[in-house]
């Protein structure tokens, strides 16, 4: 939108060379409205995927040892998604380190989310994917201790969500992960609440919170971001559920 505006303002008051001006302030513009303030520089890319890769790791290392052990359905999941992000050997000692280094009980995560937030904070929806892959991650061994919630609050304040806005999308992420399946025709209470909406929510209500929530998964304002793109297939899972839920609620409401 601002690409176009800028073109035609420029070329207004300045002529040719005016648009082409206005070409690159508005390409500017857009882009900061895409991917956040953090997310304009596409050179700082391969910086905020490392930072984030990290991040991931460090967390789930500490978010394993939140109940006291690593249990083994934490590490395959673990291996899973190093897997997914199809890693090289090298790279994979790497995250294993981090994955340690998170998982001793002596480790303050205090710095590495410090650091976090100051290459990645400013981006649209990294801090989002971050907070996602943890709650999955604490899932995965198909119990949700306190310990874990407690620690994946904490993480939540320091990526600046407010307890009822870390409950929100703890609750969407729950629900959504029930309609990975072909069961999801009879779970209509959670596919309101995996758009974070309600059945007293309008039509109208209800299309911009899918929207919104599809715009946050879209893949290409990911990767512009920074988001590692062997990352985006979780991404693409999530966005699936969203339209599995959103389908269930039109079918219900002849929509």
């Amino acid at each position: 939108m601002f690409k176009l505006i800028g073109i035609i303002a420029g070329y207004f008051f300045f002529g040719f060379f005016g648009s082409i001006c206005g070409l690159f302030v508005g390409s500017f513009f857009d882009r900061m409205m895409a991917y956040g303030s953090g997310g304009m520089n596409p050179l700082q890319n391969a910086l905020r995927q490392a930072v984030f890769l990290e991040t991931v790791f460090i967390s789930m290392g500490k978010l394993a040892k939140a109940d006291g052990h690593v249990s083994q359905d934490e590490i395959d999941h673990v291996e899973q998604f190093m897997q997914k992000l199809g890693m090289t050997a090298e790279h994979r000692l790497q995250a294993i380190s981090w994955f340690k280094q998170g998982a001793n009980p002596e480790f303050n995560i205090e710095a590495t989310y410090k650091r976090f937030m100051a290459v990645c904070g400013n981006t649209k929806n990294l801090k989002q994917m971050l907070l996602v892959s943890l709650i999955v991650m604490a899932l995965a061994d198909g119990h949700f201790h306190p310990a874990e919630e407690a620690l994946l609050t904490d993480i939540a304040a320091r990526l600046g969500y407010g307890q009822a806005a870390f409950r929100q999308l703890l609750d969407m992420v729950l629900n959504q992960s029930r309609f990975a399946g072909d069961n999801a025709a009879a779970a209509l209470d959670e596919a309101y609440k995996a758009l974070g909406v309600t059945k007293d929510s309008t039509d109208a209500e209800i299309k911009r919170a899918y929207r919104k929530l599809m715009s946050q998964y879209h893949p290409d304002k990911l990767i512009g971001q920074g988001m590692p793109t062997d990352m985006i297939a979780m991404a693409t899972e999530k966005a699936k559920e969203i339209q599995h839920a959103h389908d269930l609620i039109k079918k219900s409401r002849n929509i």
